[in-house]
């Protein structure tokens, strides 16, 4: 556990150790079956049990902590069944945007997306998951904002948080990242060229990726992953 980290005191002390052991779980950098303890917590944040106490409830929300009352507060198994649930929501939402964008503003559309892809080329390196992960998602976040849905992204986000640690482990598999940047070109090219029922296809496979393995993952990270 990182001790000693520095909490920005004009802002709201219990929002903020929920963000930082939000992405900590996410990233796994805080590993399925992690002990959370409120001490430690309450040490290295340096504050008292009730911010520690009201993030923890907000994780447990999230579903990706499990809290034991008197016994203790475990950082909860990726839910397989939940992942599933994110990605059909993900697909019903971004095969309609896609599906409407290449009809309407091809162009535009393929410009914005390029822009990003460029960026994203820069960190396929095992050194810079974070930049190429945070990429990958101002990548699709671009698909609700112009089809006029940014709204729902947020909600997209909150209920992808077991896909995105499926996420996370699959990503420094051999080959993940240049199937991730292939995919999001193949979207590109497909809206470019006013192909809407090619640039669904594409965006389908490309979303599939992750629970396509998800038994590799299994078998990889038994003690990570729940049913």
């Amino acid at each position: 556990m990182v001790r000693g980290t520095v909490l920005d005191r004009s802002r709201q002390v219990a929002l903020q150790i929920y963000d930082i052991l939000h992405k900590r779980i996410l990233d796994v950098d805080l590993a399925p079956g992690t002990v959370l303890s409120r001490a430690a917590l309450q040490l290295e944040f340096g504050v008292s049990q009730t911010p520690v106490r009201d993030a923890l409830i907000r994780l447990q929300e999230d579903g990706i902590v499990d809290v034991y009352p008197q016994y203790a507060t475990v950082v909860a198994r990726i839910d397989i069944q939940h992942a599933q649930q994110a990605q059909f929501l993900r697909l019903s939402l971004e095969l309609e945007a896609i599906n409407r964008l290449t009809c309407e503003s091809p162009a535009e559309t393929a410009c914005d997306l390029s822009r990003i892809l460029e960026k994203q080329r820069t960190f396929a390196s095992p050194e810079t998951y974070d930049s190429f992960d945070a990429c990958d998602q101002e990548f699709h976040r671009k698909l609700y904002e112009r089809v006029g849905i940014l709204e729902l992204w947020t909600n997209v986000r909150r209920q992808s948080v077991h896909l995105d640690r499926l996420r996370r482990l699959n990503l420094p598999m051999p080959g993940k990242m240049q199937t991730v940047l292939a995919g999001h070109q193949a979207i590109i090219d497909s809206i470019r060229s006013e192909k809407p029922e090619e640039a669904m296809a594409a965006m389908r496979k490309h979303l599939s990726g992750t629970l396509s393995i998800t038994d590799i993952i299994r078998e990889k990270f038994p003690d990570y992953v729940r049913e």
